[in-house]
């Protein structure tokens, strides 16, 4: 026996698809043969570790959303921390120092430039990655942008993540953004369960709470 949506090969007896959870002819009819038209008590019910039916999938656009919120936040608190960081690194100081036209580059500006560009970096995907994994493995289930669009992170079983999963949905999202035209995020917006890449990298979903 096939499961009549996805094809996958079933067992004599079984209720739901253990891919796609659909039910199978089988559940159907004992539902249809319930003596009071209800359900009976017997009636199989979707596998523990389907979302539940009332949540539906976050789409790209909510999604999208709740990136420029998370963007726009970031973007402040960067700001906030880049600007103590380069003063303190002696950022200012370099650049004049590669700026000087007519000496030659002073290898200790270009060596202050470079650790100082390394530092910045450093510490935005630290508070990135703090930032991403911390919200979305809490009780919120999501960064301030998710909440305010009413989304929230789950692994496939609907249920919430923890940090390390988290973290490594975060660092997944470094292959998304290899994948030219973003095409990575974007199948988000095309995909049956609205998983973006570095969703299905790990195994997580984003529903509407």
């Amino acid at each position: 026996m096939f499961c009549s949506k996805c094809g996958s090969n079933l067992a004599p007896g079984t209720a739901f698809c253990q891919v796609c959870g659909t039910a199978t002819p089988t559940s159907l009819a004992a539902v249809a043969l319930a003596p009071d038209g209800s359900l009976s008590a017997a009636a199989p019910v979707s596998p523990h570790w389907l979302p539940p039916v009332t949540r539906a999938y976050g789409g790209f656009w909510l999604r999208f959303a709740a990136h420029l919120i998370d963007a726009l936040l970031l973007g402040a608190i960067f700001l906030a921390i880049c600007i103590p960081v380069a003063m303190l690194s002696g950022l200012g100081a370099a650049i004049q120092g590669l700026a000087r036209h007519n000496s030659e580059p002073d290898p200790a500006a270009i060596a202050a430039f470079a650790s100082s560009i390394a530092l910045l970096v450093g510490v935005t995907t630290l508070a990135s990655w703090l930032y991403y994994a911390y919200f979305e493995s809490s009780d919120w289930q999501g960064t301030v942008g998710k909440k305010a669009m009413s989304l929230v992170v789950t692994d496939l079983s609907g249920n919430r993540i923890s940090f390390a999963r988290a973290s490594g949905r975060f660092f997944a999202k470094i292959i998304s953004g290899l994948i030219p035209l973003g095409i990575g995020y974007i199948l988000a917006g095309v995909t049956e369960k609205k998983q973006a890449l570095h969703d299905m990298i790990a195994s997580c979903l984003v529903l509407r709470s």
